[in-house]
């Protein structure tokens, strides 16, 4: 059965009036954008792999650390709480495609590499992502696509010096 395809009438952009900031719109669009993608991630890896998103994101994050990665830090860089990786990395070291290993120092402590058929598993769905993703992006040319990527660079500058901003009036209270 073919993915539901998402109506104009149920993205975040058409909750925008033409009143809204200009701002809010563009924020509204940026998310539909994201989630248009993500969804259609998320349906490839599903009919694809038979795989989620969240698993496609530990492995991703285990490709980048050959070492393997703790489970905290594995928390923090997917932005997910403790008890969700720990669920992930259960399910992916029953098939065999992560392994845990004991940390001497530590005894409390392992960290989570990918096992050689994780790896291999890995791969494949990479190839296929960036495919995925380059589809997507195929309607913007070589010349879009470096605009865009400098505006954004701008906006997650711009987002992150707010956001500091923030963090130092609250230490500051």
């Amino acid at each position: 059965m073919p993915p539901k395809r998402a109506s104009r009438t149920s993205d975040r952009e058409t909750s925008a009036r033409p009143d809204d900031h200009r701002a809010l719109r563009l924020w509204l669009r940026m998310l539909t954008c994201t989630q248009l993608i993500e969804r259609h991630i998320r349906n490839e890896l599903r009919v694809r792999f038979g795989t989620t998103l969240p698993r496609f994101d530990l492995m991703s994050q285990l490709e980048r650390h050959p070492e393997g990665l703790k489970m905290n830090e594995l928390s923090r860089r997917m932005m997910v709480t403790g008890g969700n990786v720990t669920g992930i990395t259960d399910q992916l070291v029953k098939e065999g495609l992560v392994e845990r290993l004991a940390q001497p120092a530590d005894r409390r402590a392992f960290r989570v590499r990918l096992t050689r058929a994780g790896i291999k598993a890995f791969a494949e769905m990479a190839r296929e992502h960036e495919a995925w993703i380059v589809g997507l992006l195929s309607g913007l040319g070589k010349r879009e696509h470096q605009d865009l990527l400098g505006l954004l660079a701008k906006v997650k500058r711009h987002a992150l010096q707010a956001t500091d901003g923030l963090k130092v009036q609250r230490t500051s209270a």
